[in-house]
């Protein structure tokens, strides 16, 4: 027994070192410190085709909260929908004093900043391309597969106009440059090439303008009044669209179908009315949320900018009113209030 009871003893205390060798040891952990050194005092800047839209808002919002909290600088530039303007404004970011250690572009096209973005990487600067997708390989890309997404709108039509209707579909694009655009024809014609019975009678432009589109969805609808369907490329233009087939007296006979950010008043207001019958949105929160994952792993990964090459696609549905929940959209005005607090508080 006394042989029995000193064993014990023995296990005892060696559980007792081997716990406390384990706490030390966690207390030790090198990652915070780690990850403090590799971040502290980085700089980050967005640069969208404008920032006076809901979603270069919520990014920024997002962004800015992660960026500060990690204790980098997070800046944006404002070009106001000027391609020149980015231009400039990119250029003068990689050739100033603080020059981004990361640079998130929202691009305009496939191809306009293509040299400043390659100049951008020589210099050190890692590059995301955020929603667009352009012709020049950056160190990631985090947005929408758009050729889905458009697959997911065209799918929204067809069940929108349903087997008894003229069949009819309207296109308003955005225009013929910018990938977002042009993939998301693609996607709509690879679906409705499985539905030869529908037929695309109009496919104008809006140059993402809501004037442009309202007018163009006015002359569409004169020329085509038994349309069952309009798909316009972004909910920035498509309340001129919506506008267009309330003019003509066609609520409720017009499913318009849309895509956007899924912001509260942009999206989800609008299915709740009707104005909407189906958008595929983007989870703007998930979306920023993978942004700032890849921007920590790039700080940290220690490879030089222009050698990774990552896609994180948004996961994407279409949306109806039937779907719609509490939680559904995102509050631009719930998210600038927590931000301005936020400031304030400092």
């Amino acid at each position: 027994m006394r042989l029995m009871k000193t064993i014990g003893l023995a296990l005892a205390a060696l559980s007792i070192t081997a716990f406390t060798a384990t706490v030390a040891s966690a207390a030790d952990d090198p990652g915070p410190s780690a990850y403090a050194q590799a971040m502290k005092g980085k700089r980050v800047m967005l640069v969208p085709l404008a920032m006076g839209f809901d979603l270069a808002q919520g990014w920024a919002a997002y962004l800015k909260k992660e960026v500060d909290a990690w204790g980098g600088t997070f800046e944006t530039r404002d070009p106001n929908w000027s391609t020149d303007a980015g231009a400039q404004a990119i250029t003068d970011a990689i050739s100033g004093d603080s020059r981004p250690d990361v640079l998130i572009i929202h691009a305009p096209d496939l191809n306009s900043y293509s040299k400043l973005m390659k100049k951008a990487q020589a210099a050190g600067t890692y590059i995301i391309l955020v929603d667009n997708p352009a012709n020049f390989p950056a160190d990631a890309f985090v947005g929408s597969d758009w050729d889905r997404l458009g697959q997911l709108e065209a799918e929204a039509a067809v069940k929108g106009c349903g087997p008894n209707s003229s069949k009819k579909i309207g296109l308003v694009q955005g225009d013929q440059v910018n990938s977002s655009s042009l993939y998301q024809y693609n996607g709509i014609m690879k679906v409705l090439e499985k539905h030869p019975d529908f037929q695309v009678v109009a496919k104008p432009d809006s140059n993402w303008d809501a004037t442009t589109s309202r007018n163009v969805t006015t002359t569409m609808l004169q020329q085509h009044p038994d349309i069952c369907s309009i798909i316009d490329f972004w909910d920035g233009d498509a309340t001129g669209a919506s506008a267009a087939i309330r003019d003509a007296k066609l609520d409720g006979k017009v499913f318009l179908v849309t895509t956007g950010g899924g912001e509260k008043t942009a999206d989800c207001d609008r299915l709740q009315d009707g104005t909407y019958g189906a958008v595929v949105m983007t989870d703007l929160a998930r979306q920023s949320a993978d942004m700032n994952a890849i921007i920590k792993f790039l700080l940290q990964s220690g490879q030089p900018a222009g050698t990774s090459k990552t896609y994180i696609y948004t996961l994407e549905k279409a949306t109806t009113k039937a779907d719609l929940k509490p939680d559904t959209c995102w509050d631009l005005k719930a998210l600038q209030a927590e931000a301005a607090a936020a400031a304030a508080a400092k």
